[in-house]
């Protein structure tokens, strides 16, 4: 049935007709306006109620969609909460549509991770862009300061609770300790254990583990010296709880626990990959919903743009593959797209899947497509495709920059990204995909600045990397608009190759790393791609379906390669930020753990990189045998110092790989930190200075 909704526009009164059959966003309710500090911009949150027609090709593809409860119309339903920031008079919108994909239900500058956006990063809005997030991981828990999408769970026709195998691992659990929750803190499981009869699942212990998967010692726990519960109140065998462990004896902080058991009630979270699409393309096309609320920026975007951060740069790239680039009335949802610091898939359209996962041992996100470009995976056994297949058959593929740095090599599979699976070659990007790599940074970028202190990393062995990526960022995403925008060419991709000889074996010598007194070897940090066995109903091209073996045989790994460094242990080729091209010290995406049941194994997963200061003056690093030139032989003075600071950005903003006031702002920056300071004037040291001003 068509229904007709009168709209008012300006003076103008038309009547738009409304399929209410369209399975789409059928309603949003608005529950809070908020003007912002800033006098331009307010912020509106709410709601947004979908439905989804199972039988649509562009929705078949979500696993589980048929097991999904149905409305009266024969539709499933879901509800997405959302903001959406924009300019209070829309006639100073820029016509763009930025939309953040949340990670792990919220925005990455509310998450306080390594991945969070810096003091020196842009917003939306301060271009006049309408910038929105909404809930798209339907196994978080709605509350006050998150974004997630409520979403069905998935039942049996007649009702029952579908089951199926899950793995949770604990380590590092503080002595002491008799109750655990199911999973790691940062992947803890949301469903609960189908029966709590111990019997019915299996928890042994690991003396030891490394990360390519070999174990010391293993035993199991008896059935009866654990029980999913509770025992933090109630002495063991405590309260029952279906998502929690409880040891008789308590946890041993040197050992690895791992359970295998059945979980029932999979919600169908891949129905978040189509809640995103059209909470996106609600606000970007339609004028109101299907009970008159007008959309609040209807008729004032003309492009859309989204970037994913991390995890939730994985999701889009999962997005990007399953077709949902799409909406149900054939558009394409966005033009611009940025994975940032994304090398792999996110286990969303998979049942019992986490998307909240970081690449852990046995856990699933590399088996999918990694590539843009087409490529027979033939040392996996699969066959030739890319992560752009679905939207190329349809026209809607966006325009995308990939964005990533030393980390990702380290540990998100930029490797096979780049060259495949079998690693002979550089594959080529299509006309619609550019590549930048930020080099000697760790996972999200460091803080910047130019100062000398070196801040502990926790749990590591070297200090924190404060190589940044924001300010590259910040140009990037200009460049990015302006190419969906305007067709502006973009700054050409700049990473390293096979072909150049920028990517090597992940070993000290053919890295060509430096041997640094008191500082660990590169060599085995980078962790490969790992080609697991989850069993036959998962379809491992599309990264969907069912996993029905847990933990998975591991059939092989793929190494990763590393990017070849310098005499003073920093990596050659990408775009390099001021403080990596001025260097105060070693830039690394990879750093070992220091202490606990992964020590020296790559800390932070892999995602945690390092930095290792460079001496002062040249007795301080000759006395420590340290190889690599001091401060003082490198810049002589402050001033000499400034002058290189300044020689960089200036090729920096020519190159369009950085904004005039962020190199403002870095030389400015530069000066107010004398970095030699204390030290007399020598004619050696001011001819150094000199001839860096001289440049």
């Amino acid at each position: 049935m068509i229904h007709w909704v009168r709209i008012s526009i300006g003076v103008l009164m038309i009547a738009l007709p409304v399929d209410k059959a369209m399975a789409r966003v059928a309603r949003i309710v608005i529950d809070q306006t908020v003007a912002l500090p800033d006098g331009r911009n307010e912020s509106l949150s709410g709601r947004a109620y979908g439905e989804l027609d199972p039988k649509d090709p562009l929705n078949a593809v979500i696993t589980d969609i048929q097991y999904a409860p149905l409305n009266a119309r024969g539709r499933v339903e879901y509800v997405s909460r959302f903001t959406l920031t924009k300019p209070t008079d829309m006639h100073n919108a820029s016509g763009v549509l930025w939309y953040d994909v949340v990670n792990r239900g919220r925005p990455v500058a509310m998450n306080n991770s390594p991945s969070s956006i810096g003091p020196s990063a842009t917003k939306p809005q301060d271009f006049g862009h309408v910038a929105l997030i909404s809930g798209w991981q339907g196994d978080i828990e709605q509350t006050t300061d998150n974004w997630t999408v409520q979403v069905p769970v998935a039942r049996n026709s007649d009702g029952s609770s579908i089951t199926g195998v899950v793995l949770a691992r604990i380590a590092n659990v503080p002595k002491g300790t008799n109750t655990r929750p199911l999973g790691m803190l940062a992947t803890l499981i949301p469903y609960d254990a189908a029966s709590l009869d111990t019997a019915k699942a299996h928890l042994m212990t690991k003396s030891s583990e490394t990360r390519t998967g070999e174990t010391g010692v293993s035993d199991r726990i008896a059935d009866a010296d654990w029980a999913f519960a509770d025992c933090t109140r109630v002495p063991f065998p405590g309260e029952p709880n279906p998502r929690s462990l409880c040891l008789k004896n308590g946890f041993d902080p040197n050992l690895l626990y791992q359970l295998v058991y059945e979980a029932k009630d999979p919600k169908v979270l891949g129905v978040g990959f189509a809640a995103m699409r059209d909470v996106a393309s609600f606000f970007r096309f339609e004028t109101a919903d299907d009970e008159g609320t007008p959309n609040p920026i209807a008729g004032r975007i003309h492009n859309a743009v989204v970037q994913g951060i991390s995890q939730s740069g994985n999701a889009l790239k999962t997005f990007i593959l399953l077709g949902f680039n799409q909406d149900e009335q054939k558009r394409r949802v966005f033009d611009g797209a940025n994975p940032h610091i994304a090398g792999r898939l996110t286990s969303v359209n998979v049942r019992f899947g986490l998307p909240s996962g970081s690449g852990t041992l046995y856990e699933p996100g590399g088996e999918g497509v990694l590539w843009w470009t087409s490529y027979t995976d033939a040392k996996r056994g699969r066959h030739e495709a890319s992560l752009l297949d679905r939207c190329t058959a349809t026209a809607t593929c966006p325009k995308i920059f990939e964005t990533f740095g030393a980390s990702e090599y380290n540990a998100r599979l930029m490797t096979v990204a780049e060259t495949g699976t079998d690693g002979n070659a550089d594959l080529p990007l299509p006309a619609n995909v550019r590549r930048y790599y930020f080099p000697g940074t760790t996972h999200g970028g460091g803080p910047g600045g130019f100062d000398l202190l070196a801040r502990p990393a926790a749990g590591c062995v070297l200090a924190q990397n404060p190589n940044p990526e924001d300010e590259t960022m910040n140009a990037l995403q200009i460049a990015l608009v302006d190419w969906v925008v305007q067709g502006t060419e973009p700054p050409p991709s700049v990473y390293p190759t096979l072909a150049r000889g920028d990517l090597v074996p992940n070993t000290m010598q053919a890295m060509h790393f430096p041997s640094i007194p008191g500082v660990p070897s590169p060599t085995g940090m980078a962790v490969g791609l790992f080609d697991y066995d989850f069993g036959e109903s998962l379809d491992y091209q599309d990264f969907s379906g069912v996993i029905t073996q847990q933990p998975p045989t591991i059939r092989q790994i793929i190494p990763a390669l590393m990017p070849r460094v310098n005499q003073d242990g920093n990596e050659l080729a990408g775009v390099a930020s001021v403080l990596h091209q001025v260097p105060l010290g070693t830039y690394t995406g990879w750093n070992a753990t220091a202490t606990g049941f992964f020590k020296g194994q790559p800390c932070g997963g892999g995602l945690t990189g390092g930095y290792i200061p460079f001496a002062k003056v040249k007795s301080e690093r000759e006395a420590a045998g340290d190889p690599r030139p001091s401060l003082e032989e490198r810049y002589g003075t402050q001033a000499g110092y400034v002058c290189a600071v300044k020689t960089a950005a200036k090729q920096q903003v020519a190159l369009r790989f950085l904004r005039p006031e962020d190199a403002d702002r870095l030389v400015a920056a530069a000066a107010a930190v004398d970095k030699l300071s204390g030290l007399s004037p020598t004619p050696e040291r001011s001819s150094v200075g000199e001839a860096l001003c001289k440049n």
